[in-house]
């Protein structure tokens, strides 16, 4: 990943425009939010006294029907947060599914810093679980095994091309029959909210605990927050300290969160739109080297497909690459900066500062590079040199 930066740096001098599709996560902040950070009254957050978080807290707990929020400086410290709040014993366990982002992304976290032991249920296509399946993995009263305290549920799904999880699934009883919480890893949790038509209300009924990011689709630079009833945000306030989350005068942050909940979340709809257009385009690329499928583009993210038996590493060369006559080609020099996402995918991640422009010299980019392949005048496959 710090390789394919650095070439994309290399590069940067030579292009006309730069569209950056790594993450949602690459966003600068408006300049609403930082005027706000401008303007706003700041106080001790360790001591309760930060006004702009304190409204902050109160707002996100209210838009999901809870009775009190926490303010944290990353999604990965709120998951973690969640997950020791539900599991405050030993020998305790939570079960996730194989491509959730706690369970890939977060170092193990859970295990090494929470001490609480993961059970893994397969995550299908559109990232839920099948319950059959998480039933099983219950664990029952038994001195051999770690208690089962809290099934955790990722809406919108990372790994899965940032597919929405249904109502459907959300609302499943298995968790009130055994007695256990679940967590909702809501990181793009407006995103599903806005794909399904719904308020955050109407997903957070059916979780016990939530984190949303206010960094990743809003725009805000920093934060997320942990929303549950009063006793669980006490005992996450006391974790929150503990492991070095407790920030003093961060209403300036909280600042950019208020500007970005009434600004960014009305308009996701754009960047969900602005995903579809890239996923039907990159279809209709007269070409077998790439692909999507815009029927299973629910947000922001466009999971882009490679002709069997491409080299990975050839073709991000490629389609990064500023070539000399594009311009002749498509008007302009376009660098693409995008990550892979498997041996033959790469996703990308529509956000704020992604315009419709910027999808079609996309397109472009996408298909003047195809051509080259296709003409054989750039190899990606898995032998040869490029």
């Amino acid at each position: 990943m710090l390789a394919m930066n650095q070439m994309d740096r290399a590069f940067m001098e030579d292009a006309d425009h730069v569209v950056d599709l790594r993450s949602d996560t690459v966003t600068k902040p408006t300049p609403e939010m930082r005027q706000a950070m401008m303007d706003t009254d700041v106080g001790d957050d360790v001591m309760q006294e930060d006004p702009a978080i304190n409204k902050l807290q109160e707002r996100v707990a209210k838009m999901f029907g809870k009775e009190d929020a926490l303010f944290v400086p990353t999604g990965t410290m709120a998951n973690l947060i969640a997950v020791m709040s539900h599991c405050h014993g030993r020998a305790e366990e939570v079960i996730l599914g194989d491509g959730s982002h706690i369970f890939l992304d977060a170092q193990g976290a859970l295990a090494t810093v929470g001490g609480v032991h993961t059970r893994q249920v397969k995550n299908l296509p559109d990232g839920t679980m099948d319950l059959n399946e998480v039933r099983a993995a219950i664990r029952g009263d038994d001195i051999h095994f770690p208690k089962t305290r809290a099934i955790i549920i990722e809406n919108t799904h990372n790994s899965k091309g940032g597919r929405v999880v249904p109502l459907s699934f959300m609302k499943q009883e298995l968790t009130k029959e055994h007695g256990i919480s679940v967590h909702l890893d809501g990181a793009r949790v407006m995103n599903a909210a806005c794909a399904l038509g719904v308020e955050p209300i109407d997903i957070g009924q059916y979780a016990d605990s939530i984190s949303m990011c206010f960094s990743k689709g809003l725009a805000a630079p920093v934060g997320s927050a942990l929303i549950g009833t009063k006793e669980f945000i006490d005992r996450a306030r006391m974790l929150r300290k503990g492991l070095g989350g407790g920030m003093r005068q961060a209403g300036v942050l909280a600042a950019c969160a208020l500007v970005a909940l009434d600004k960014s979340v009305p308009r996701l709809h754009e960047d969900h739109k602005n995903a579809r257009r890239l996923a039907q385009g990159l279809r209709d690329i007269e070409s077998n080297m790439v692909t999507s499928d815009p029927s299973v583009t629910d947000t922001n993210m466009v999971v882009i497909h490679l002709r069997e038996g491409t080299n990975m590493s050839r073709f991000m060369k490629a389609i990064t690459k500023v070539y000399d006559d594009e311009t002749a080609v498509n008007g302009s020099k376009l660098l693409i900066r995008i990550f892979p996402a498997g041996p033959m995918n790469l996703r990308a991640v529509i956000h704020y500062h992604i315009t419709s422009a910027d999808i079609e010299r996309t397109l472009k980019k996408f298909k003047f590079v195809c051509d080259l392949i296709d003409a054989g005048k750039i190899n990606v496959g898995s032998s040869g040199i490029m």
